[in-house]
């Protein structure tokens, strides 16, 4: 089985965010860019628990016939995240040397890697935490016509067949659909994992290889960045003056 892990790099959540020229553009000067945790955590793991569990089933001998390939839309400075993907257990890597914010012309990259490819299984993480867009799987799906999943929150293979539980309004869904499929991954389909020193320099020469995008028009470009409003500063209302805290809430806070 052949496994195709979508990664996206993104700001830590720590870093300080802001724009240049004139707000058209994220500055990236001192930041510390990680693997997208959505990609990390949870496509990427579960991932590599379906290789596991594939090697423990083949005689015991550990040798896994599932293959883990990481893909990033991205330039060079996206490759150390690919690397620290394969500290964890990714055993290829491709990236596509092109840089861009819209969802249909990344979809449309890795849609093409994967029709050349023949993947059984595409993992994405629910939405990147720079964007949220949560665009890319049913994109990538609807390019290649096959069946989508999103927010899973468990995913059990049995064969070519996937058993998939995923959040819905109120409640929780369960799927059941034929491989290939595209899934979205979310918190509890996997548990997170820390690279040991074994991956880490098995990292350095795994193969990592760069093709050139295909010519897609994208169907979106950003305008401008802006901040949020800086938040105000807090009112303590004594609490035996319950009409001044009413007056505030009303007047102020517009709650009622």
């Amino acid at each position: 089985m052949k496994i195709l892990v979508c990664i996206s790099k993104t700001p830590d959540t720590t870093a300080k965010i802001t724009f240049t020229d004139n707000n058209t553009k994220f500055a990236e000067a001192g930041v510390q860019f990680i693997i997208n945790p959505y990609d990390e955590w949870f496509a990427l793991v579960r991932a590599i628990e379906l290789k596991e569990a594939d090697a423990r089933l083949n005689d015991g001998v550990g040798q896994a016939s599932t293959q883990i390939h990481l893909i990033n839309v991205g330039g060079a400075d996206s490759e150390p995240i690919i690397r620290k993907a394969f500290a964890l257990g990714g055993d290829e890597a491709i990236r596509v040397n092109a840089t861009s914010q819209d969802s249909f012309y990344i979809a449309s990259q890795i849609a093409e890697v994967v029709k050349q490819n023949n993947y059984d299984l595409i993992f994405t993480g629910k939405e990147t935490i720079d964007y949220n867009g949560s665009s890319i799987g049913g994109m990538v799906a609807e390019l290649l016509d096959m069946p989508y999943v999103s927010l899973a929150t468990k995913f059990v293979l049995n064969g070519t067949t996937a058993t998939i539980n995923r959040e819905i309004e109120g409640g929780e869904e369960v799927n059941e659909v034929q491989l290939p499929v595209v899934v979205s991954c979310q918190k509890g389909v996997a548990e997170q994992r820390i690279p040991n020193m074994r991956g880490i320099m098995g990292a350095r020469t795994k193969p990592l290889k760069v093709v050139e995008p295909v010519a897609v028009e994208p169907l979106t470009s950003i305008v401008s960045f802006e901040l949020p409003p800086p938040k105000a500063g807090v009112k303590l209302v004594p609490a035996d003056q319950p009409e001044e805290l009413v007056r505030l809430l009303h007047e102020e806070a517009k709650v009622f």
